[in-house]
């Protein structure tokens, strides 16, 4: 039997070629014929959804040189002051979801309010994005992301605001890009595993390079913004002492991680394991990441490498119901055990 990789030598040196390389386009295709019942609408939203991806990483490797990335000077609906590229990115988003044909609703961190699309009155699916995520850094050359989650309409919803105000769990799909030193594309189906794509710019496919995930479940790594624990509660200054002073004479301190862009944060540390942390507090008592696009598609992506996602009251993150789209909320999400801490530490507070 001939082997599929071949090693081609020449003038540059060696290549092994893989002619067996499973890209996304592939994968989903793959994926549908698993299920029978399957009438590829779903299918079809995530080519628009790559379509999108690949659009936004294009334009964010081309910002600096033709200056997209200064203030669009308008705010956006969460006050953060809207850059050109996050309008690029919202329209690209509205774009692909609007042609795929089969997308009812789109919520948008940066429309108010809910984009329904009449047009298909028929699509049965709704998504929740972030279509950049961690903006503010763009300036300075950090990863930034979208962020997304998928949900089927249930049977007679109207195509209003309230047929997303759902569970996490209800989701049927979920995951981020990053968009750094590669474009990265994580994606999971409900009770299914995780899988990672890296973006190859020779073919302009994603191909999957790291299938079925699993975070470690444990890791001495802590991701948080410290420059909050003045208005932090009593748990969680707790929480974050314990990491800097070991318990056992000769222990080692955890170590400290923070990029402040939600998606290069997790992404660390889906691969390394540890925790990522934006608790609420006194000054933001809801939290300040948004329960339907950023908290609930993280949480199933986490869970389903093996990890833990919780809010700050303890609850599993893929189980709160947010109150309205743009619903905000504390997160707790890594290694199962670095999260088991913090909610150990909570519990023995409430005692």
């Amino acid at each position: 039997m001939s082997s599929h990789n071949e090693t081609h030598s020449g003038p540059g040196g060696s290549d092994a070629i893989n002619t067996e390389i499973i890209t996304l386009t592939r994968f989903l295709t793959e994926e549908q014929t698993k299920h029978k019942e399957a009438t590829g609408d779903f299918t079809l939203l995530c080519h628009s959804l790559q379509f999108a991806f690949k659009s936004i990483a294009y334009y964010i490797r081309r910002a600096s040189l033709i200056n997209l990335s200064g203030l669009a000077g308008s705010a956006n609906s969460t006050g953060d002051d809207q850059k050109k590229l996050d309008v690029i990115g919202n329209d690209i988003f509205i774009s692909a979801m609007r042609s795929s044909g089969c997308v009812r609703i789109l919520v948008s961190e940066e429309e108010e309010d809910p984009i329904i699309f009449n047009e298909y009155p028929n699509a049965r699916y709704a998504v929740a994005c972030d279509p950049i995520d961690g903006s503010s850094n763009l300036d300075a050359g950090v990863s930034v992301g979208t962020i997304f989650g998928i949900y089927k309409l249930a049977e007679g919803a109207q195509g209003t605001k309230e047929d997303l105000l759902r569970p996490g769990t209800d989701m049927v799909a979920a995951g981020f890009t990053m968009y750094g030193a590669s474009s990265e594309l994580v994606l999971t189906m409900k009770d299914g595993p995780v899988n990672g794509f890296t973006m190859d710019a020779a073919l302009g496919e994603f191909i999957l390079t790291h299938p079925n995930m699993q975070m470690p479940k444990k890791r001495h790594i802590y991701s948080v913004n410290e420059g909050n624990s003045l208005w932090w509660a009593d748990p969680i200054k707790e929480w974050c002492n314990s990491m800097k002073v070991p318990e056992k004479e000769g222990g080692k301190p955890y170590s400290a991680r923070y990029i402040g862009s939600m998606v290069a944060d997790a992404y660390r540390t889906l691969l390394y394991g540890g925790i990522f942390a934006y608790p609420a507090d006194k000054k933001s008592p809801k939290g300040k990441l948004r329960i339907l696009y950023e908290c609930a598609p993280m949480s199933m992506v986490f869970e389903q490498a093996g990890g833990q996602a919780v809010n700050s009251k303890m609850d599993r993150m893929i189980e709160v119901v947010p109150e309205s789209i743009h619903d905000k909320s504390g997160i707790f999400m890594g290694s199962y055990d670095e999260v088991q801490k913090v909610i150990d530490i909570h519990n023995k507070h409430k005692r």
